[in-house]
Order: structure tokens, then C-alpha cells, then sequence
């Protein structure tokens, strides 16, 4: 009788430990080590519904697609159109698409030295992201301010060399992007974006001595995603984690950690691929 109660209570346990996880789908998401409370909001959001989201987080840009691509996390979000566009171009055989837009973090020309961008000195040393789409878009911000002149054909992978003319012999240094905050008293000005900027204890609408403009097309290219392996576009659990991170709770907690640095974007899919085709 004894032996049989104890085989009674331990398989009511077992059946007990498979009913709480029966229902749990378990999902990897990858992001930027600076972009984590939004994303713990969606992860709380997620378990009620049944979904266990771990998320991963990178410091280095170049991996988090190739984790996605190699199977090794199930989603990212960490890029914009931009920076997808040149790591596919990078990286043949890379087969990743958006199924949603989240945020556009506009960046910004921040100095500890320089009040007003038009008093910055010749031979200023520049600090700009060093990743080929972000650099693309720190030279352009730097010739919207007057500093630089671009080559006539300067495009989204375009770089250092492809700058025509430098009339204050700007010495521009390129850094990783979460890094562009960290170097600001080590040069003149330093290029930032605003989610960096954020995160580093930088007001991100009052400290910029020149900011993006975060209308019109010019920088659409530049809205963040959220991605998938395209064989995983219309997986239904990713497309609800996704739309989690558009709830008010998740909008919320993204504007408490930036401190309203980055402006939530969800296009419609005809406008995301609009974009992904100007790219093309």
C-alpha cells in the first residue's frame, strides 16, 4: 500500500510538471546589449500568454544575424533596414526579413567641448560609428552640418574615402557604436545615436548640438526591425512577440529607458517592403 501511494504522488507530480510546461513555447531573441527594458517588458507580456522569450544580448553588431541565420536564437532586434540590407550584401546566403518596424533612434552630434557646431575648430578630432551603414549615415549628418562635402554618388555603404572635400581637416575616427558615447571626452564631438546617447546618461534632446532629422525618407532606411529566418516570416508566435513590443506596457518601459531618445515606428508591411526594395 505504502509503495503504491508514493507511485501514486510521484506520478501525479510528473504529470503536474508536464502540464506547466505543456503550453510554453520556448523563443530566442537577440538584441543590443544597451536595448534590454522594452524587451524585458515583452518578456513578462509573452509568459502570460503561454511564451518563454530568453533574450540574448550582443555588444558586438556583427553577430546577431549570424546567430539568427546559424539557428542559434530564433529572432533579433538590434538593426535597421540599413544595416540588413549591407550584412546581406556582406554575407551571401544570409536569408533574414523584417515582419515589423520598432523604433527610430535618430543620431546626434554631442560634444563636451563645442556648444555650437559652427565654433568647432579645423583639425577637430570625430568620433563615428564604425559599422559600414552607420558610418554612411554619421558622414551625411556630418555634411547636413556644414563640416563635410560627400562625393555626388555617395551612398549607404559608403565610407571615410568617399568624402570630396574636408575643409576643416576633421580627424574623423571610426568606433564601434556603443562606443560612440564613451569616447565623447576623447575628441571634439562624437556621434551618437540617440538610444546610445540615452543609456550613457545623455539627455537626448537637449544635449545634441545637431540632431538627425527623424522625418521624411531620408531616413527611413534607418528605422529599426524586428527579423526572422525568412522561412520563419509568418510563424504566428514570433508575429505576436513582435506586436507585444507595440503594447503600451512595452512602449512605456522603452520610453522611461531612453528618456523619449528613440521614437517608435510600426509601418505597414507595404511600406516595409517599399523600403527594402529602395535598398535594393
Amino acid at each position: 500500500m505504502k509503495k503504491l501511494l508514493t507511485l501514486l504522488v510521484a506520478t501525479l507530480l510528473l504529470l503536474a510538471a508536464c502540464g506547466s510546461n505543456s503550453n510554453n513555447e520556448k523563443v530566442t531573441i537577440g538584441i543590443a546589449s544597451n536595448d534590454s527594458k522594452a524587451w524585458e517588458k515583452v518578456k513578462e507580456l509573452a509568459k502570460e500568454e503561454g511564451i518563454d522569450l530568453e533574450i540574448k544580448q550582443f555588444s558586438d553588431y556583427n553577430v546577431p544575424n549570424k546567430a539568427l541565420n546559424d539557428g542559434d536564437i530564433d529572432m533579433n532586434a538590434f538593426q535597421h533596414f540599413a544595416f540588413l540590407d549591407t550584412f546581406k550584401k556582406e554575407h551571401k546566403g544570409t536569408d533574414i526579413t523584417p515582419i515589423r518596424t520598432s523604433v527610430l533612434a535618430p543620431l546626434g552630434i554631442y560634444s563636451e567641448k563645442v556648444k555650437n557646431i559652427k565654433n568647432l575648430k579645423d583639425g577637430a578630432k570625430v568620433a563615428i560609428p564604425n559599422d559600414i551603414s552607420n558610418q554612411a549615415r554619421a558622414l551625411k549628418l556630418l555634411e547636413k552640418a556644414g563640416l563635410l562635402e560627400l562625393n555626388d554618388d555617395f551612398g549607404l555603404s559608403s565610407s571615410v574615402k568617399d568624402i570630396k572635400n574636408n575643409p576643416k581637416n576633421l580627424d574623423i575616427t571610426a568606433v564601434d557604436a556603443q562606443q560612440t558615447a564613451r569616447a565623447l571626452s576623447d575628441v571634439d564631438i562624437s556621434i551618437i545615436n540617440n538610444g546610445v546617447a540615452s543609456k550613457a546618461g545623455l539627455d537626448a534632446k537637449k544635449d545634441p548640438i545637431f540632431l538627425e532629422d527623424a522625418k521624411g525618407d531620408a531616413t527611413k532606411p534607418y528605422i529599426n526591425i524586428i527579423a526572422v529566418n525568412t522561412k520563419d516570416k509568418d510563424n504566428k508566435t514570433y508575429k505576436r512577440i513582435a506586436e507585444l513590443y507595440h503594447s503600451d506596457e512595452a512602449k512605456d518601459a522603452l520610453k522611461a529607458d531612453t528618456k523619449d531618445g528613440e521614437i517608435v515606428i510600426d509601418l505597414k508591411q507595404d511600406d516595409i517592403k517599399a523600403i527594402e526594395d529602395s535598398l535594393k
